[in-house]
């Protein structure tokens, strides 16, 4: 096995120290509201939120910042630092973002990683940005790199759904496995992206992150 997919495989892993697991992204709102509430439903709400938010934002900007990263471009890479930060619609989801990319960047650098230092960043380093700079340093293919990435939303999404719904574990299991065709469709498309075509939004996305915030009652951070 390749040190490249070891390091990939680091990076993915549920026990990468970073509070993934804290976080839904709006999807305990929307599986509490009904919205999500059925098991066609779940699938169908992270299938369309893994292919129009990770695909259409996340996956172009890992793929832009990972070239920038690649030509030592750090003007390039704080760009779409701040666009990634930008396109986030609501205070939850950026500051998870925030959260989780300066976890991520503490994690790096004490890994001899210095380009991930707060200094290096015009405003808080996002998650997608220092996954990249993983990505590169480790000589992790760019394809595969935004393969794992998507995988690792994935999966952070259907144990919390597990948790939620609940899911037993062979669903779980049963819906990862029906989902796994849409995570290459998802980094195949983000391939064919123009920068322009970046930051669709999700009103239905933004508006679950918007009521969980106040929520009665919650697992999750997000």
């Amino acid at each position: 096995m390749s040190g490249s997919l070891l390091h990939l495989m680091h990076l993915v892993s549920p026990a990468l120290p970073v509070g993934a697991y804290a976080y839904s992204q709006g999807l305990e709102y929307a599986i509490d509201s009904g919205w999500a509430g059925s098991e066609p439903a779940l699938q169908d709400w992270i299938e369309q939120v893994m292919t129009h938010s990770l695909g259409q934002l996340d996956v172009p900007v890992l793929r832009r910042v990972y070239n920038a990263w690649q030509a030592d471009d750090l003007a390039q890479v704080n760009d779409w630092n701040d666009f990634v930060l930008a396109c986030r619609e609501t205070q939850e989801l950026l500051l998870e973002d925030e959260q989780l990319g300066l976890a991520l960047g503490r994690l790096l650098e004490s890994l001899d990683i210095s380009q991930a230092a707060r200094s290096n960043f015009n405003s808080s380093p996002s998650y997608v940005t220092l996954f990249a700079l993983a990505g590169v340093k480790w000589q992790v293919s760019v394809d595969e790199l935004a393969r794992g990435f998507v995988w690792s939303w994935l999966e952070n999404q259907v144990a919390a759904a597990t948790k939620i719904v609940p899911l037993g574990q062979t669903r779980a299991q049963q819906l990862l496995v029906a989902l796994m065709p849409a995570v290459d469709e998802v980094c195949e498309r983000a391939k064919t992206l123009t920068d322009d075509e970046l930051g669709l939004s999700l009103p239905g996305l933004a508006m679950a992150s918007c009521l969980h915030e106040r929520q009665y009652t919650r697992l999750f951070r997000s």
